[in-house]
């Protein structure tokens, strides 16, 4: 392992669409991280990324990459069917561990990870990268210096068309639950929900009705639901991937006022409290994961630490079981 003071040298499994321009690049921007390795089973897809991203190490064996004696840092960037297995692997060899989000299939298996990495040297991070985008850091600021006062309420609505992989015939994992753990409402819920437990604390308990409308896949498309944080505010929401418009709203309401803003959307936030009011308008980063693993070197060096660490991560995928409950 590296010591603090030193380089963190990352590998990937898993180098498809997520890690091309979301993730992949910010490895080689961050300071004190370097991208030395990348693994995928189509050598010819392999060949091809590691020449364009300028990565001098290449595996189509996870094993291979994981033992590599010079990684100290294993992202694992496939579907969350095969989370687990490369989680538990990667703790097996005491190297830390980014798992893309959802942590895993189902909370049973996160909690599983979980254990695998306690008490260990190794460092367990999901990537929940909302919880570091300046975007929503401003939200928490407005939340935590008191702005809104209190939290009473968040709603948050989503809705959008079926995309073109919904409507055809052709396999997609993403709305295959053996492979996703559910829907898009699995792969994108997630995001808010996470960011949700991040401004206004842990979820103490949620329920949900989730329904396929569509019948384009095996997944469901259609949720509602409700929850109530630890604190006593409540939340509900609504998911829909079958409506004709798209749209993407988050109100947190305060006992002295609210806030707005979209979880995927770029739109400005919005504070109207009761002593001022506020838009502000904040970019995300070329590489929209920069100041997730920027965090993740800053923990692993010393210098900081990650908003996602430990068994944090998990906690989203337990409020989305008790949502889907009795649904697969």
């Amino acid at each position: 392992m590296n010591p603090l003071d030193t380089e963190i040298n990352w590998g990937i499994i898993g180098c498809g669409d997520v890690t091309e321009v979301k993730s992949g690049p910010a490895f080689n921007k961050v300071a004190g991280s370097r991208l030395l390795a990348v693994m995928r089973r189509d050598r010819e897809k392999l060949l091809d990324y590691a020449e364009r991203h300028g990565v001098p190490r290449v595996y189509e064996s996870a094993d291979e990459l994981i033992h590599d004696p010079e990684i100290d840092a294993v992202y694992v960037a496939t579907p969350p069917g095969s989370h687990r297995e490369y989680a538990l692997k990667i703790a097996s060899a005491n190297k830390h561990c980014c798992l893309e989000k959802p942590m895993a299939l189902n909370f049973a298996e996160c909690e599983e990870i979980a254990a695998a990495f306690e008490g260990k040297e190794a460092q367990l991070f999901v990537a929940y990268y909302r919880r570091s985008l300046p975007r929503f850091n401003q939200v928490k600021e407005w939340i935590d210096s008191g702005k809104i006062g209190a939290i009473r309420h968040i709603n948050w609505s989503y809705a959008r068309s079926p995309s073109p992989a919904d409507l055809s015939a052709e396999y997609d994992w993403r709305t295959d639950p053996a492979i996703s753990g559910g829907g898009h409402f699995v792969d994108l819920a997630c995001h808010g929900l996470d960011l949700f437990i991040h401004l206004a604390g842990d979820i103490r308990e949620a329920k949900g009705i989730a329904v396929n409308q569509q019948n384009l896949y095996d997944a469901e498309d259609a949720v509602s639901a409700c929850w109530v944080f630890e604190s006593g505010a409540t939340g509900a929401g609504f998911w829909n991937f079958g409506a004709s418009d798209y749209g993407d709203e988050v109100v947190i309401y305060g006992s002295r006022g609210s806030i707005r803003f979209s979880v995927f959307a770029d739109k400005p936030l919005v504070l109207a409290g009761d002593e001022e009011a506020e838009t502000v308008d904040i970019a995300h980063p070329e590489n929209i994961q920069y100041f997730h693993i920027e965090n993740m070197v800053k923990h692993l060096t010393g210098a900081g630490r990650h908003p996602v660490a430990d068994d944090e991560g998990g906690k989203a995928s337990r409020v989305m079981d008790q949502i889907l409950a009795g649904l697969h």
